[in-house]
């Protein structure tokens, strides 16, 4: 049995990021598409320098010298830096690509060292269950052990691969059949739309724009690129030197004013604040489903102290138990004693629209710190769920057949990297910290140790499911205490962890309300049935008032 890693608080964000719309005239979108086309070409030929480039130097000094002829000094800056961000993200992709091949043929292997229909060793390694399927893994290791010679030989060259406007959409165009191409699975309740040639060609060429600014300290409004002013609420872009005949502010540098009004109604005071002493980065972006263009601003937070695990858990806290479909918490104290009554949300995700799904997904956590804030909980406790190792041995350890391949699905529907970024970030608006615990067995030694217990216990209105329990598992390894009961104490009062003997709070038996046994946990005698008295025969009873020996009969000593 593997070993449990050890909890520890995730750190809060380190930057902010609000949305808005602009609401442009026909003249300033001619304006905003031509320079996202003109720049975009541009990003487009830096990127592959950088990706011809390998592993060695990336140049950025000689390949931003090259642009700046063709842009402006500060439109090539974020040309660059966008191009080795986006190389330097390939490649962690490749090398994540080689640990999840490694993984697969590793577990095949262990499989295939094993005769069709048997177990073998401790942790009972299954045979595959028939020859045919044998072969056809013995194949695949093969396919795998090829596809890893491959990215390790690009590794090694440094030879990555990167798709400017979604390596998804570029895939969508393969699919053409006459004037349509075969959904995305972006839409729809069956996870596929039909998309038009124009409309594919609409959104591959809004991809593919660039209307990125880095954020200037020392510059006004947060950078001399695309600026935004919080009380005039205008909005300027620097137009590159071939398009400079565009400006539109005549006597000035060569820049282009929208004629709307341009704020940030969501966290105004921060970005307003911000962006009068501090830098900020601004993205212009068109929805091309929408027919809208939006800006986002984006600014570092302060750093801030992230406590201790010990500090944390002297408070409440919440826990909770992420499912396909559902969000299952429970509140517990310091003890690690359920407080109140279990809590279910909703969480219908499946066939929606992407930005249904956000909006759904947000609800739902906002829920969630709304009841962690309500009971004065300080922290939330979830399992630090990454189905990484899931999606590479999948085949081979979550089950075969029709069953298997629905299991499968299942978590490959769960949204754990949405879930997880959106909590931690919601969490710290509202001064709450997120702890993040290993999944290991907290289904099981839920509905092993806690389900039966909290049904007995627990508002008969209420129902307690397995989920419920695993959160209670979850928040307990989150306070540091052990996922089972506490034994040696009478089955009513065998769920407190450590320090007060009550089960909970308006629960209480009189006459038990004192702390523990001296002596800990370990001090408390499991319980025993009384012994049955032992039978003595006549001829072995003892004359309680004489002085001779036990058993003899004194008329043997007369003589």
């Amino acid at each position: 049995m593997r070993s449990i890693s050890e909890p520890f608080v995730v750190a809060p964000p380190a930057g902010a990021r609000v949305r808005t719309r602009l609401r442009v005239s026909t003249e300033d979108a001619e304006v905003l598409r031509r320079v996202g086309d003109y720049l975009g070409r541009l990003a487009g030929r830096d990127l592959t320098s950088r990706c011809r480039l390998g592993s060695g130097p990336d140049r950025r000094a000689d390949r931003k010298r090259a642009l700046t002829a063709d842009s402006s000094s500060r439109w090539a800056g974020a040309i660059t830096r966008t191009s080795n961000d986006q190389w330097e993200r390939a490649y962690a992709n490749l090398r994540d690509t080689r640990v999840g091949l490694r993984r697969g043929i590793k577990k095949t292997r262990a499989r295939l060292a094993v005769p069709v229909g048997q177990a073998r060793g401790r942790g009972q390694v299954q045979g595959y269950h028939s020859q045919a399927e044998r072969f056809q893994k013995q194949r695949h290791v093969q396919h795998l052990q090829a596809r890893l010679a491959e990215v390790e030989a690009r590794i090694a060259q440094g030879r990555v691969s990167v798709c400017r406007g979604s390596r998804r959409l570029a895939k969508l165009h393969h699919a053409v059949a006459g004037d349509a191409v075969v959904g995305d699975g972006e839409h729809g309740k069956h996870g596929s739309v039909t998309t038009t040639q124009a409309q594919w060609r609409a959104r591959w060429q809004a991809q593919r724009r660039f209307l990125t600014a880095d954020g200037e300290a020392d510059k006004a409004w947060g950078n001399e690129t695309i600026r935004v002013h919080p009380d005039q609420r205008w909005l300027e872009l620097r137009l590159p030197t071939p398009l400079a005949y565009l400006s539109n502010t005549p006597g000035r540098a060569a820049t282009y004013r929208l004629g709307c009004p341009v704020a940030f109604t969501h966290r105004a005071s921060e970005w307003a604040a911000q962006a009068a002493c501090g830098a900020v980065r601004y993205d212009l972006f068109f929805d091309p489903a929408r027919g809208r263009w939006y800006a986002d601003a984006s600014w570092r937070l302060p750093a801030r102290q992230v406590p201790s695990l010990e500090e944390l858990r002297q408070d409440r806290t919440l826990a909770v138990d992420l499912n396909a479909g559902h969000l299952d918490g429970w509140v517990l104290d310091p003890s690690g004693n359920p407080v109140g009554e279990p809590a279910t949300i909703a969480l219908d995700l499946d066939g929606l629209p992407a930005s249904t799904r956000d909006g759904r997904l947000r609800a739902a956590v906002a829920t969630i710190v709304q009841l962690a804030r309500a009971n004065g909980c300080r922290s939330m406790v979830v399992e630090n769920l990454d189905f990484a190792d899931a999606r590479h041995t999948g085949r081979e350890t979550l089950g075969r057949g029709a069953r298997g391949k629905a299991f499968r699905r299942i978590v490959a529907g769960i949204p754990t990297r949405q879930f997880r970024e959106l909590l931690v970030g919601m969490a710290a608006n509202a001064g709450l910290w997120v702890v993040a615990v290993d999944p290991g067995w907290t289904s099981k030694w839920g509905r092993r140790y806690w389900q039966r217990p909290l049904q007995q216990s627990t508002n008969r209105s209420a129902t307690v499911t397995g989920h419920h329990a695993a959160a209670v598992v979850i928040g307990r390894r989150g306070l540091g205490l052990a996922a089972r009961r506490r034994p040696g104490v009478t089955r009513l009062h065998r769920r407190m962890g450590k320090g007060e003997l009550p089960a909970r709070p308006g629960n209480q038996t009189l006459g038990r309300e004192g702390p523990g046994p001296p002596g800990g946990q370990r001090a408390a005698a499991p319980p025993r049935k009384t012994r049955q008295a032992e039978r003595i025969r006549l001829g072995d009873q003892v004359a309680q008032d004489r002085s001779e020996p036990p058993g003899q009969d004194p008329l043997l000593l007369t003589f």
